[in-house]
């Protein structure tokens, strides 16, 4: 679509930016259906965000996205804030009200949860227990907006652990008493724990195409008839959810949430339904290569 002085601008502020397909799907679908708008990145960190923040106040932005390192530190600077992205402290989609306000969203794990109920809808979350590997930025959405919905019970581990006591203690403080911590290396209690859960979750990025031979857990952990999801989608079927289908376990990848998230914030942005299937068609074109 040409670009003229009516179009609507919004940029994806962080860095680095090289691996991101976020544009080219966000891209197509404000082509598909006609709205006015353009995507693009700007490779901004923490000590230039306000300087840039501030400027795309007064340009003719619709608002902008937000990815490492500045999803905490962008919230410093928003006039208002949504209640499940103020109890994250996170934001990764930033809309412009009318008189230049700033206002915060967090799409990741709506995108999750969208995508649950559209791919599994036989999981109901308030009567699940959960079980997530990983407490950085996917963990901490998904886990959060598990308890934001009345998630039963929400376990939690990471390798470093510190990470992992600060998610849990945030859940239970900004949204329910149901997150409880777990060691990974307390090979015993992991187990006994994951075996607890109905859905198992690889949030830490373990099997991408940097390390496709690795998973988070022995596929022994797993139990048939549970759900495995992995939040990587290229490749599609990580090592984790290869051996959770050798476990006689369901699984689902992150493509649904990536998708969803996406749609979440074209919607905030322009108002307007999001092309679901036009999008999915670009991240699958994406991730064959074409």
């Amino acid at each position: 679509m040409p670009v003229s002085i009516k179009t609507k601008m919004v940029a994806l502020l962080g860095k680095p930016l090289s691996q991101s397909y976020a544009a080219r799907m966000q891209n197509a679908a404000y082509r598909a259906t006609g709205i006015d708008m353009v995507y693009f990145y700007s490779e901004v960190e923490n000590d230039h965000l306000p300087d840039v923040v501030n400027g795309i106040r007064y340009m003719n932005f619709a608002g902008f996205a937000v990815t490492k390192p500045n999803k905490v530190e962008v919230m410093k600077y928003v006039d208002e804030k949504d209640p499940l992205c103020e109890k994250m402290n996170a934001s990764n989609t930033v809309v412009i009200l009318p008189g230049g306000k700033l206002k915060a969203y967090n799409t990741d794990g709506i995108g999750f949860i969208r995508a649950l109920k559209e791919e599994k809808p036989n999981i109901n979350i308030e009567n699940s227990t959960f079980f997530c590997i990983g407490a950085g930025g996917a963990g901490r959405a998904i886990s959060s907006a598990l308890a934001y919905y009345g998630a039963k019970k929400i376990y939690i581990t990471n390798r470093t652990l510190s990470k992992a006591e600060t998610l849990v203690d945030d859940i239970n403080r900004n949204f329910a008493p149901v997150a409880e911590l777990v060691d990974l290396g307390d090979t015993v209690l992991l187990k006994e724990k994951i075996k607890e859960s109905d859905v198992v979750m690889n949030n830490t990025g373990l099997g991408m195409i940097s390390s496709l031979d690795e998973t988070p857990i022995p596929k022994e952990y797993l139990r048939s008839g549970q759900l495995c999801f992995d939040a990587t989608y290229n490749p599609a079927k990580t090592r984790f959810l290869i051996e959770a289908e050798e476990m006689g376990c369901s699984i689902m990848n992150g493509l649904g949430m990536s998708l969803y998230q996406g749609a979440e914030q074209i919607e905030l942005w322009s108002g307007k339904a999001a092309p679901i299937e036009a999008m999915r068609q670009e991240l699958m074109d994406i991730i064959s290569g074409k």
